[in-house]
């Protein structure tokens, strides 16, 4: 999962003008060495810290008071998924973010933001994963592998980022149509798009968090399985949706290599809430929708002015979310006890009450993220220091802010 980060890096560098490529790649550097100093400082202990309440924990500071509840490995494997979930952020924000403010939003959110929602979701005294209490037979949010947890998070931090900022500048022309800024390597692009697909496999297939008990390397192989097969879908329809709805409108129609590793990326994503507990055919269903919801995303984008040159929001924010919502509708035995199984079995009214607590996690996630990364970014507007300043963007910021230019 560590070396997805490297993924990040090429298609984002890929993805931008060269006169930015170091600029985005130095920011992906520091996703990892900021995040693991804020992960061991208080990421953690506010994500897993025992004890704790139903919405943050406290322990673990500094990676102090340890108890058996307390791994190392335990910590490496959470804190880069926290690491993922601010990467997102930086691809919607490329181009035009002063270095400063990044490291500065990138300190809260792994800090802070993602591990308050991974605390809501995955601790055992978290108010998403308690749900409907132990006498409700289990009934919880679902989210094996973090579609909400990471995806959503990261997802709905880079919409709002990427509306402070507003476009780069030539993005839409004055009459409101979109101006192509394309990235200046397809082929780095492409390479980070390989990484992450190879990167996923782990990401679901290791959220088992161990392989040595009876019946994990079934669950491990079924959520890879799952994940190549919703990436599959995704990408195979974004491409065709693309192609076709640029044909019907009598505009230049392409098979775009870009999209099509977005939509695979997508489809990945909402592989995250439930791969380890749906046939494949279901993995098909979601990676299509996903795929969809990832060109709706992208039209809906550019259609109210905002730009995003990596898609980020297109691929974080809508495969996330339809993972989170299809999750409950696929999943063979709701990822809680067998209890849940048979009384679902019993009240098909139980799918409903499941789905309902994937509906309001989605909510509490966008919501809690949106409104910390307003007051962040809005913030950071209002002091005049969330953009840089136009002679800058214009020149590029490889040789403004590290005077090393990556040609």
């Amino acid at each position: 999962v560590s070396v997805m980060q490297t993924g990040f890096a090429f298609l984002e560098a890929g993805s931008v003008r060269s006169k930015n490529t170091t600029n985005i790649i130095m920011k992906n550097v520091l996703d990892l060495f900021i995040g693991a100093i804020m992960y061991f400082a208080i990421g953690y202990s506010f994500a897993y810290g025992k004890p704790g309440n139903a919405f943050i924990g406290h322990n673990y500071f500094f990676a102090t008071n340890m108890d058996e509840n307390f791994t190392y490995a335990g910590w490496f494997f959470q804190y880069v998924f926290a690491a993922t979930a601010s990467t997102i952020v930086s691809g919607a924000m490329a181009e035009r973010t002063e270095f400063t403010t990044y490291m500065v939003y990138f300190t809260f959110l792994t800090g802070f933001v993602y591990p308050v929602v991974a605390h809501w979701c995955w601790s055992e005294v978290g108010w998403l994963k308690v749900g409907m209490g132990e006498n409700t037979h289990g009934l919880s949010y679902i989210d094996y592998a973090g579609s909400g947890v990471v995806h959503l998070t990261g997802g709905s931090a880079a919409l709002v980022g990427a509306i402070a900022l507003g476009p780069r500048i030539g993005r839409f022309k004055p009459d409101g149509t979109v101006n192509d800024l394309p990235g200046h390597t397809v082929t780095v692009a492409a390479l980070g798009g390989f990484i992450l697909f190879v990167g996923f496999m782990a990401f679901n297939g290791g959220s088992q968090l161990s392989i040595s008990n009876p019946g994990d390397g079934n669950v491990v192989a079924l959520s890879v399985m799952n994940t190549v097969l919703g990436g599959a879908s995704g990408a195979i329809v974004a491409m065709l949706v693309y192609k076709t709805t640029d044909a019907i409108r009598g505009e230049d129609h392409y098979w775009s290599l870009l999209i099509t590793i977005n939509g695979g990326l997508a489809g990945m994503v909402s592989m995250c809430a439930g791969c380890n507990d749906m046939l494949p055919w279901a993995a098909v269903v979601i990676g299509t929708i996903a795929g969809l919801a990832f060109m709706g995303w992208h039209h809906l984008m550019l259609f109210c002015k905002i730009d995003d040159p990596l898609d980020a929001v297109a691929v974080h924010l809508g495969g996330g979310l339809a993972g989170v919502l299809l999750a409950p509708i696929f999943v063979m035995k709701g990822l809680t006890s067998p209890e849940t199984q048979q009384h679902v079995g019993k009240n098909p009214a139980y799918l409903l009450i499941i789905f309902g607590w994937n509906l309001l996690g989605a909510v509490a996630i966008i919501g809690w993220t949106v409104a910390i990364s307003t007051l962040l970014f809005g913030s950071m507007k209002l002091l005049g220091v969330l953009r840089v300043s136009e002679a800058d963007e214009l020149r590029g910021l490889d040789e403004i802010k590290h005077g090393e230019p990556a040609y």
